[in-house]
């Protein structure tokens, strides 16, 4: 691992290089670890030629030197703010990117009076986080794994699922078999929805106890090695009324025709279009309220955005959500998800089971 995080930081370099800029402060966690293994919740990444720091407090040092050897570490004394003007201040100033859409105008100010005038503030939006789009082999076997344990524990949450029991119970067994099986933590807060509820696409779960006959929305993700899965499926707790069939087969295929669309080369504006094209075949689309999905990795939430309009195309080793819904207020949603990969000349899903409306 010492040596692919050596490289991604090689690669940081040669596009800071193109871009002009000789020093980049790294402020997500994220994108420390992409670049250092540091897993500390605290702190300040600064790259440049010269070396990478890492600026953190006395919580963490001992922990980052131990997950990042080779990278200089530097405690931090007050304010992180102001220990990260001052490092770069004794640094010798120059032009210093960062992350206008993760720093605010009063971090910035007061970096910027830490650091005196010697420092050129310049912002570089995703520099790291354009590297993090294209996983490599290793991350891809970890992300793999990480949607059979999502896929496993959503299929165990479906055995739970009977008149009277409540979302948060739902919730709370799903979070605890993830660890079971080996994940950190929830990618993100567990949705389960039942009945009219389904209807909102980040319902969070409630006290609300689940009917016969009722829609239920499980949508969850599993952190597993620092890498993110996502999986939705819709099931019907009863039976499903002619109009729910139709629903789910509408969105079932409206997911075949945006996975059939993934490829390297296409754009993700012409993915989300293929699924609104099936929806609106079926009268629905209005009732289609959000993006087709989005990239995932070390966070649940990345780059590219599968959604209308989007120019950016896919790349070998991106990996997507693909995630259209139907939501009608009152009545209920639905909405299959899954996570796919691409390659070079095919794509794959990673969340293996079946798509098909369950009735329990």
């Amino acid at each position: 691992m010492k040596t692919i995080f050596a490289q991604r930081r090689r690669a940081l370099l040669s596009r800071l290089d193109k871009n002009r800029i000789g020093t980049l402060l790294v402020l997500r966690p994220a994108s420390w670890y992409y670049l250092t293994g540091f897993t500390g919740e605290s702190g300040a990444l600064v790259v440049s030629r010269r070396g990478t720091t890492l600026i953190t407090d006395g919580r963490f040092t001992a922990q980052a030197r131990e997950e990042s050897p080779g990278i200089r570490i530097v405690r931090q004394t007050g304010a992180l703010t102001a220990a990260i003007g001052e490092f770069l201040k004794g640094a010798g100033g120059g032009k210093v990117g960062f992350d206008a859409s993760h720093v605010t105008v009063n971090q910035l100010a007061a970096m910027r009076k830490a650091a005196g005038g010697r420092v050129r503030w310049v912002p570089s939006v995703g520099d790291v986080e354009e590297l993090r789009t294209r996983k490599d082999p290793q991350e891809l076997a970890i992300m793999r794994r990480a949607a059979i344990l999502a896929g496993a524990v959503l299929e165990g949450a479906l055995k739970l699922l009977k008149p009277g029991v409540r979302e948060l119970e739902i919730a709370a067994e799903i979070e605890y078999h993830m660890r079971l099986l080996g994940a950190s933590g929830p990618a993100f807060e567990t949705i389960v929805a039942f009945g009219e509820r389904s209807a909102y696409p980040h319902a969070r779960a409630t006290a609300k106890r689940l009917r016969k006959n009722e829609l239920v929305v499980l949508d969850l993700g599993a952190i597993l090695a620092h890498y993110c899965s996502d999986i939705t499926r819709t099931v019907v707790v009863g039976r499903a009324s002619a109009k729910v069939r139709q629903w789910h087969k509408a969105v079932q295929e409206a997911q075949e025709a945006a996975v059939g669309a993934v490829k390297a080369g296409a754009s993700c504006g012409e993915v989300d279009a293929a699924a609104r094209q099936v929806l609106t075949g079926y009268r629905l689309d209005r009732y289609f309220v959000h993006s087709t999905g989005h990239g995932l990795g070390l966070e649940v939430h990345e780059n590219p955005r599968v959604a209308k309009g989007q120019k950016q195309t896919l790349e070998p080793g991106n990996v997507v959500t693909i995630e259209p819904g139907v939501y009608v207020p009152g009545v209920g949603g639905i909405r299959i998800e899954d996570d796919v990969a691409v390659h070079a000349s095919s794509t794959e899903i990673l969340t293996r089971i079946p798509r098909d409306l369950i009735e329990i």
